[in-house]
């Protein structure tokens, strides 16, 4: 699906080769869709920063070459005559984080398409499995939206709602569906819920939009104070971590923290803001170093922490209708493709 043909031609990539950022144009082969497929030109796709992660081999991926790309906006070229029902030659659509999974397990039944039993696929990095058709590309590496066109099973792409700009869709199925994912499980139509976001970077932004939109007060927990400005005209307030009586005047008052930091840092002051029980961090930051959890904080207060990864198919559907009648989008900045290798660069 994502993946590419043994020795096909036809489609072209930018692609790492090393653990360096310098990017070079590939060609490649994109399979023809089978019965359940679409094939899709990518007219937009985001840069994230899982895309460093990846190419620089922090999050243990090696093998080159690798063309990065997880939030793609893009026109259906073919649909295959099982997804026609769904899709038709020139819809928008969008793809993010997965390309596949088993589809049948418990897991995938219930909606948790990213928790498959059998391990999802992700949209690059990843090895297309065996037995799920396209037997001419089985074992190669998936290649991202850096990239002319993909071809992509029907459930794992999005229809754009009308009227959304194409070049919103790709991020939102990243940033968007991972912020969603958490704020609708514990704060999507409840009253009076204090959300927390930690960081204020693309995620930490994102989750800002969706909590207000969801009528949250929000208070984003930042190293310093140099972002309050732009933290205000979100309707949001701004502590500074590095302030610990501002910190201090918080306790026991934040129902759900969103933590997007990707670095490691100290936990523990923040689940001292918390409330009592209920009070949950939701950790989405790929930190390769453990964190330490303080026992006596959480066993005194019986606040939780999790984990959440981006989100299952229908509700990826649902972030995007859900943003799109709140007026939710990322704040975008449009490049060419030859200034992917200098953004990068930048992003680093």
């Amino acid at each position: 699906n994502m993946a590419s043909v043994v020795g096909g031609k036809g489609s072209f990539m930018l692609a790492a080769l090393d653990k360096e950022y310098k990017m070079t144009k590939l060609e490649i082969g994109r399979p023809a869709p089978g019965p359940e497929d679409v094939a899709i030109d990518i007219i937009y796709c985001g840069m994230c920063h899982s895309d460093l992660s990846n190419i620089n081999g922090d999050w243990g991926r090696d093998k080159y070459p690798l063309a990065p790309g997880h939030e793609i906006g893009g026109v259906v070229r073919e649909v295959g005559e099982k997804a026609a029902s769904k899709f038709k030659v020139g819809d928008h659509v969008s793809v993010g984080c997965m390309v596949l999974s088993c589809m049948t397990c418990g897991m995938c039944d219930q909606g948790f398409e990213q928790h498959c039993a059998k391990g999802m696929c992700g949209t690059y990095g990843a090895t297309f499995p065996e037995g799920m058709g396209h037997d001419d590309c089985h074992g190669t590496p998936t290649q991202g939206g850096y990239s002319t066109d993909i071809t992509v099973h029907q459930r794992f792409a999005f229809k754009v709602p009308e009227g959304m700009p194409l070049e919103v869709a790709g991020p939102l199925c990243c940033a968007g569906i991972t912020t969603y994912s958490p704020l609708a499980r514990h704060v999507k139509g409840k009253k009076d819920q204090h959300v927390g976001v930690v960081g204020f970077g693309g995620l930490g932004m994102m989750a800002v939009k969706i909590a207000k939109a969801m009528g949250a007060k929000v208070t984003i927990f930042s190293r310093s104070n140099a972002k309050k400005g732009e933290a205000a005209a979100l309707g949001a307030e701004l502590v500074a971590t590095s302030e610990p009586e501002a910190v201090g005047a918080l306790a026991r008052s934040v129902d759900t923290i969103i933590d997007t930091v990707s670095d490691f840092h100290d936990i523990g002051l923040l689940i001292s803001t918390l409330k009592p029980v209920t009070g949950t961090l939701v950790l989405l930051g790929g930190v390769p170093k453990p964190y330490e959890l303080p026992a006596f904080s959480l066993l005194f207060s019986g606040a939780r922490v999790e984990g959440s990864l981006i989100g299952g198919c229908d509700l990826t559907q649902e972030m995007l209708e859900f943003c799109h009648a709140n007026k939710v989008a990322p704040d975008l900045e449009i490049i060419s493709a030859k200034e992917a290798e200098a953004a990068l660069h930048k992003l680093h």
